[in-house]
Protein backbone atom coordinates (compact mmCIF):
# COMPACT_ATOMS: atom_id res chain seq x y z
CA UNK A 1 0.00 0.00 0.00
CA UNK A 2 1.65 3.54 -0.89
CA UNK A 3 1.49 6.21 1.63
CA UNK A 4 0.65 9.89 0.92
CA UNK A 5 3.09 12.31 1.49
CA UNK A 6 3.05 15.84 1.80
CA UNK A 7 5.40 18.50 0.59
CA UNK A 8 4.93 22.76 0.91
CA UNK A 9 6.63 25.11 -0.89
CA UNK A 10 6.67 29.40 -0.75
CA UNK A 11 6.03 30.18 -4.34
CA UNK A 12 4.31 32.48 -5.98
CA UNK A 13 1.05 32.31 -4.99
CA UNK A 14 -1.43 35.10 -6.36
CA UNK A 15 -4.49 36.39 -7.29
CA UNK A 16 -4.55 37.38 -10.79
CA UNK A 17 -5.59 39.88 -12.40
CA UNK A 18 -8.70 40.67 -15.10
CA UNK A 19 -7.82 42.14 -18.95
CA UNK A 20 -9.23 45.51 -17.39
CA UNK A 21 -6.65 45.48 -14.94
CA UNK A 22 -9.20 44.68 -11.80
CA UNK A 23 -8.29 41.96 -9.52
CA UNK A 24 -10.37 38.93 -10.10
CA UNK A 25 -11.49 35.91 -7.61
CA UNK A 26 -9.15 33.42 -9.12
CA UNK A 27 -6.23 32.51 -7.26
CA UNK A 28 -2.87 30.40 -8.62
CA UNK A 29 0.38 29.22 -7.62
CA UNK A 30 2.43 25.90 -8.27
CA UNK A 31 1.51 23.33 -6.22
CA UNK A 32 5.05 21.70 -7.82
CA UNK A 33 7.63 22.53 -8.76
CA UNK A 34 10.11 21.07 -11.03
CA UNK A 35 14.18 20.44 -11.17
CA UNK A 36 14.25 22.69 -7.73
CA UNK A 37 16.24 21.06 -4.88
CA UNK A 38 13.83 21.44 -1.51
CA UNK A 39 15.48 22.71 1.92
CA UNK A 40 16.32 20.05 4.19
CA UNK A 41 13.76 18.17 5.32
CA UNK A 42 15.55 17.03 8.57
CA UNK A 43 17.25 13.77 7.12
CA UNK A 44 17.10 14.34 3.44
CA UNK A 45 16.46 16.78 0.29
CA UNK A 46 14.18 16.08 -2.64
CA UNK A 47 13.76 17.00 -5.78
CA UNK A 48 10.91 16.59 -8.77
CA UNK A 49 11.80 15.28 -11.85
CA UNK A 50 9.87 17.27 -14.82
CA UNK A 51 9.25 13.87 -16.00
CA UNK A 52 7.86 12.48 -13.10
CA UNK A 53 4.65 14.22 -13.86
CA UNK A 54 2.77 12.00 -16.02
CA UNK A 55 -0.60 11.73 -17.58
CA UNK A 56 -1.72 9.35 -14.70
CA UNK A 57 -0.71 11.17 -11.59
CA UNK A 58 -3.27 14.24 -12.55
CA UNK A 59 -6.04 11.99 -13.83
CA UNK A 60 -9.20 11.59 -11.57
CA UNK A 61 -10.34 13.80 -9.25
CA UNK A 62 -7.97 16.34 -7.51
CA UNK A 63 -9.47 18.62 -5.52
CA UNK A 64 -7.67 22.35 -3.87
CA UNK A 65 -8.39 23.08 -0.26
CA UNK A 66 -7.00 25.81 2.01
CA UNK A 67 -4.39 24.25 4.56
CA UNK A 68 -5.55 20.54 3.68
CA UNK A 69 -8.49 20.96 5.43
CA UNK A 70 -11.54 19.12 3.74
CA UNK A 71 -13.96 21.30 5.27
CA UNK A 72 -12.54 24.09 3.31
CA UNK A 73 -12.97 22.83 0.08
CA UNK A 74 -12.37 25.45 -2.72
CA UNK A 75 -12.52 23.72 -6.18
CA UNK A 76 -12.10 20.81 -7.40
CA UNK A 77 -11.10 18.98 -11.24
CA UNK A 78 -14.45 17.25 -11.18
CA UNK A 79 -16.72 20.06 -10.88
CA UNK A 80 -14.30 21.83 -13.51
CA UNK A 81 -13.78 24.28 -10.76
CA UNK A 82 -10.10 23.51 -10.95
CA UNK A 83 -7.36 23.82 -13.49
CA UNK A 84 -4.43 22.31 -13.54
CA UNK A 85 -1.61 22.93 -15.86
CA UNK A 86 2.13 21.58 -16.44
CA UNK A 87 4.74 23.69 -17.95
CA UNK A 88 8.42 23.84 -17.64
CA UNK A 89 8.17 25.27 -13.65
CA UNK A 90 6.25 23.15 -13.01
CA UNK A 91 2.52 22.46 -11.75
CA UNK A 92 0.12 24.97 -11.78
CA UNK A 93 -3.48 25.10 -10.38
CA UNK A 94 -5.64 28.12 -10.60
CA UNK A 95 -9.34 28.39 -9.14
CA UNK A 96 -12.31 31.10 -8.57
CA UNK A 97 -12.63 31.83 -4.83
CA UNK A 98 -15.87 30.32 -3.93
CA UNK A 99 -18.46 32.57 -2.95
CA UNK A 100 -17.93 30.95 0.85
CA UNK A 101 -16.53 32.54 4.45
CA UNK A 102 -13.99 30.55 3.62
CA UNK A 103 -13.48 31.51 0.04
CA UNK A 104 -13.98 35.48 0.95
CA UNK A 105 -11.02 34.89 3.62
CA UNK A 106 -8.95 33.32 1.54
CA UNK A 107 -8.50 36.10 -0.74
CA UNK A 108 -8.58 38.54 1.52
CA UNK A 109 -4.94 36.92 3.34
CA UNK A 110 -3.72 36.21 0.26
CA UNK A 111 -4.03 40.18 -0.73
CA UNK A 112 -2.99 40.95 2.26
CA UNK A 113 0.18 38.74 2.39
CA UNK A 114 -0.29 36.38 5.20
CA UNK A 115 -1.08 33.51 3.00
CA UNK A 116 1.83 32.61 0.85
CA UNK A 117 2.36 28.74 0.25
CA UNK A 118 0.91 26.13 -1.39
CA UNK A 119 1.58 22.51 -0.81
CA UNK A 120 0.33 18.72 -2.60
CA UNK A 121 -0.40 15.47 -1.61
CA UNK A 122 1.20 12.71 -3.37
CA UNK A 123 2.01 9.11 -3.97
CA UNK A 124 5.17 7.76 -5.27
CA UNK A 125 6.08 5.40 -7.89
CA UNK A 126 9.30 5.49 -8.54
CA UNK A 127 12.63 7.62 -6.69
CA UNK A 128 16.47 7.31 -6.80
CA UNK A 129 18.61 7.90 -3.59
CA UNK A 130 21.78 9.32 -2.86
CA UNK A 131 23.41 8.05 0.15
CA UNK A 132 25.26 11.17 1.74
CA UNK A 133 29.39 10.23 2.24
CA UNK A 134 29.64 13.27 4.98
CA UNK A 135 28.21 13.39 8.32
CA UNK A 136 25.55 15.97 8.70
CA UNK A 137 25.29 15.71 5.19
CA UNK A 138 21.57 15.11 4.32
CA UNK A 139 21.13 11.87 1.75
CA UNK A 140 19.36 13.29 -1.55
CA UNK A 141 15.72 11.94 -2.87
CA UNK A 142 14.82 12.36 -6.44
CA UNK A 143 11.00 11.55 -7.29
CA UNK A 144 11.40 10.12 -10.59
CA UNK A 145 7.59 9.45 -11.02
CA UNK A 146 4.55 10.11 -9.29
CA UNK A 147 1.76 7.51 -8.56
CA UNK A 148 -0.86 10.05 -7.65
CA UNK A 149 -1.74 13.72 -6.89
CA UNK A 150 -4.52 13.90 -4.81
CA UNK A 151 -4.54 17.38 -3.71
CA UNK A 152 -3.26 20.57 -3.05
CA UNK A 153 -3.83 24.51 -2.67
CA UNK A 154 -2.64 27.23 -0.50
CA UNK A 155 -1.33 27.06 2.88
CA UNK A 156 -0.75 29.31 5.62
CA UNK A 157 2.62 28.01 6.18
CA UNK A 158 4.58 24.91 5.26
CA UNK A 159 4.63 22.62 8.01
CA UNK A 160 7.25 20.44 8.49
CA UNK A 161 6.79 17.15 6.22
CA UNK A 162 5.82 14.11 6.98
CA UNK A 163 9.11 11.68 5.56
CA UNK A 164 7.46 8.09 6.87
CA UNK A 165 6.96 6.92 3.40
CA UNK A 166 10.36 8.60 2.39
CA UNK A 167 11.79 6.61 5.08
CA UNK A 168 10.20 3.49 4.01
CA UNK A 169 11.59 4.08 0.75
CA UNK A 170 14.88 4.68 1.67
CA UNK A 171 15.29 1.76 4.46
CA UNK A 172 14.16 -0.59 1.30
CA UNK A 173 16.93 0.36 -1.17
CA UNK A 174 19.33 -0.58 1.41
CA UNK A 175 17.94 -3.66 2.83
CA UNK A 176 18.21 -4.23 -0.93
CA UNK A 177 21.71 -2.97 -1.20
CA UNK A 178 22.81 -5.25 1.49
CA UNK A 179 21.23 -8.74 -0.05
CA UNK A 180 22.74 -8.11 -3.27
CA UNK A 181 26.11 -6.65 -2.52
CA UNK A 182 27.37 -7.62 1.00
CA UNK A 183 30.34 -4.98 0.47
CA UNK A 184 28.86 -2.44 -1.78
CA UNK A 185 31.36 0.78 -2.76
CA UNK A 186 30.21 3.81 -1.06
CA UNK A 187 29.12 5.54 -4.57
CA UNK A 188 26.51 2.92 -5.04
CA UNK A 189 22.78 3.95 -5.52
CA UNK A 190 20.02 2.12 -6.03
CA UNK A 191 16.39 3.07 -7.93
CA UNK A 192 13.61 1.62 -6.24
CA UNK A 193 10.71 0.95 -8.82
CA UNK A 194 7.27 -0.35 -8.55
CA UNK A 195 7.60 -4.07 -7.96
CA UNK A 196 10.51 -4.01 -5.70
CA UNK A 197 13.06 -4.32 -8.75
CA UNK A 198 16.02 -2.40 -8.19
CA UNK A 199 18.93 -0.69 -10.63
CA UNK A 200 22.45 -0.55 -9.74
CA UNK A 201 24.41 2.95 -10.72
CA UNK A 202 27.71 3.49 -10.04
CA UNK A 203 28.49 7.65 -9.69
CA UNK A 204 31.43 9.04 -11.14
CA UNK A 205 34.31 10.18 -9.21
Amino acid sequence: MEIKEVRSLIDGIEIETRADGAESRTISGYGIVFDKWSSDLGWFKEIVRAESVNGEALKGDIIATFNHNFDQVMARTAAKSLTLKTDKRGVKYSFEAPNTTAGNDLLENIRIGNIRGSSFTFTVKKDRWTFSQKEGEPDEREILELGKVFELGPVVMPAYPDTTAAKRSRETVIEAEKKSDPTPSKNAIRARVQGQKFKLIRKKG
